[in-house]
Order: structure tokens, then C-alpha cells, then sequence
């Protein structure tokens, strides 16, 4: 959990993924579309530490595919689940707002 903690720090959102997972593709599109510039690690194309994050991140979350993983101002999110509540809930924003992902 070493490393996926160090790269959950490196912005203000950072969101762990799979390359063919089509729940990550929504995620990262919801960040785009809010005007969110999120690190993104797919971790299938990582072929020195994606198995190991993966396995980490599993562990965990508690579940399996660990991904999508969202971090935001370096806290564990959840997954496509609980970011979309927080999203209809209206509660997303402000919590990118306040991590200084974004600004308006």
C-alpha cells in the first residue's frame, strides 16, 4: 500500500483504473467533464508494481476489481458507487473544491 499511498498524494484527485474497465471510463470522464485535470494510473499497464497496487488496493477496499479507485486531497473515496452518490447528493463539487481540484 506504500506506493498506491504515495501516488494517491501526488494531485489533488488521482483515480486508479483498469484500461478495459468501462465503470473507470465513466469515473474519469465524470473528473474531465467537472473540469478535474486527475492522475490516472491504469494499473493493467503498469507492468512493474500494477499487480502488487492492484492486490493493495483490494485488500483495502475490501472487494474485487479494486478498480475504479478514486483518491481525493490523498483519502480513499470509494469507487464508482460512492462518487456518483456524492455527485447526485451535490457533495462531489465541494470536496474538489476544497482539495483545489477545482476552482470555480
Amino acid at each position: 500500500m506504500e506506493r498506491v499511498a504515495k501516488l494517491s498524494t501526488e494531485k489533488a484527485v488521482v483515480i486508479f483504473t483498469a484500461s478495459n474497465c468501462p465503470m473507470c471510463h465513466t469515473v474519469v470522464s465524470l473528473f474531465s467533464d467537472l473540469g478535474v485535470g486527475a492522475a490516472v494510473h491504469e494499473l493493467d499497464r503498469d507492468p512493474l508494481h500494477g499487480r502488487d497496487m492492484e492486490r493493495d488496493l483490494a485488500r483495502h477496499l475490501g472487494r474485487s476489481p479494486p478498480v475504479p479507485a478514486v483518491f481525493i486531497a490523498g483519502k480513499l473515496v470509494g469507487s464508482t458507487d460512492r462518487v456518483m452518490s456524492l455527485h447526485l447528493a451535490g457533495k462531489l463539487v465541494p470536496m474538489l473544491k476544497a482539495a483545489g481540484a477545482i476552482w470555480l
